[in-house]
């Protein structure tokens, strides 16, 4: 290369630093409740954050606080969002009970698919019928996890092996229906899992595959339970979120990129990952001599009779305030088994 060329060079690209100099910069913090190697915080909101980086040419930028970094508790996270002490959580919505009344439909019992297919009907629903409760944010993505399975020190292969069992639940609905399956339910974020099971406070704990990985969970326990047919036992609900003011802070085509990254498509990507992460936690448990119980279709047909009354009592307390409960039960069954490619049931 001659030296004029290599002036050329230099002078195009300290021309391009200055242009990027100039633009506004706008550097987001992310705060959520997992280490960072976990599933979702790294092959869903890492990857999310450099498309968008890369898309506003180096305009938007992240910090990433795992784990809590930025304090307090895993049940804090969606108001430190509202509020404005950070700029995008992570979270799950039932760390705080009855706050989000129609999104907690989809935690009901075996109502679920995969966590793909059930994070696009998630989403479809909360646009539909359940949009007041994130009026105070801007929502970026709602997406759920792939079918909630036991993880326990002594086998469960029968409803009544669950009876007296103290069992940690991650929300309001799912502790109500460990309570009518016989559970002595525990409620508890999911960061605390592992300490509760190595100090004997709990037996087992509900939990998808794909976190077990980063708690250890089958180190800590010798028995995985779950259930047959295309319905699972449960689901947790999740958001991404980002204050508000944050986002109407920047420009019409920062706004835009962020837009454009986030709704429908980003719940079907981060319930993928959700299923993707399911398969290392299932090896991990083979590895470790585990024994991985799928119970049959009959033995899951008594746990959903059993479970039916937790359904009934939502149906009623959202009746009670106002709404058509059962209506929202119907209607999210039926984006559910549209995506996931089934009857409704």
């Amino acid at each position: 290369m001659s030296p004029g060329r290599v002036l050329v060079v230099v002078a195009t690209c300290a021309g391009l630093l200055a242009g990027h100099a100039a633009a506004q910069e706008v550097t987001l913090r992310v705060h959520q409740f997992l280490p960072s190697q976990a599933p979702i915080p790294s092959n869903g909101i890492a990857p999310w954050a450099e498309r968008i980086t890369a898309q506003s040419d180096g305009r938007i930028a992240f910090e990433y606080y795992p784990s809590m970094q930025l304090g307090g508790a895993p049940a804090a996270l969606f108001d430190q969002a509202r509020d404005g002490v950070v700029d995008i959580v992570w979270t799950v919505l039932g760390y705080t009970p009855g706050r989000f009344p129609r999104s907690e439909v989809f935690e009901l019992p075996f109502l679920v698919t995969t966590g793909e297919a059930t994070s696009v009907a998630f989403w479809d629903f909360v646009e539909a019928h359940a949009a007041e409760e994130f009026a105070d944010v801007k929502l970026l993505a709602v997406h759920a996890h792939g079918p909630g399975v036991f993880h326990s020190r002594t086998p469960i292969t029968r409803l009544e092996d669950i009876e007296g069992m103290s069992v940690r639940g991650g929300s309001r609905v799912i502790s109500d229906m460990l309570d009518r399956l016989g559970a002595d339910p525990v409620s508890m974020p999911v960061p605390e899992t592992s300490e509760a099971l190595a100090r004997g406070v709990i037996d087992a704990t509900t939990s998808p595959w794909e976190v077990t990985p980063s708690l250890r969970i089958a180190e800590l326990v010798d028995h995985h339970t779950g259930f047959a047919g295309p319905y699972g036992l449960y689901t947790q609900t999740f958001a991404l979120v980002m204050n508000r003011a944050s986002y109407e802070s920047l420009p019409e085509d920062l706004q835009a990129i962020i837009d454009a990254n986030s709704g429908r498509e980003l719940a079907r990507t981060f319930g993928r990952v959700m299923d993707e992460a399911d398969l290392p936690g299932i090896a991990l448990a083979e590895e470790e001599g585990n024994s991985i119980v799928t119970l049959d279709a009959n033995e899951t047909e008594r746990w959903r009779a059993a479970a039916q009354p937790t359904i009934d009592a939502w149906v009623e307390d959202m009746t009670a305030g106002g709404a058509d409960g059962q209506a929202l039960v119907d209607r999210a069954r039926e984006l559910v088994a549209e995506e996931s490619g089934l009857q409704a049931p």
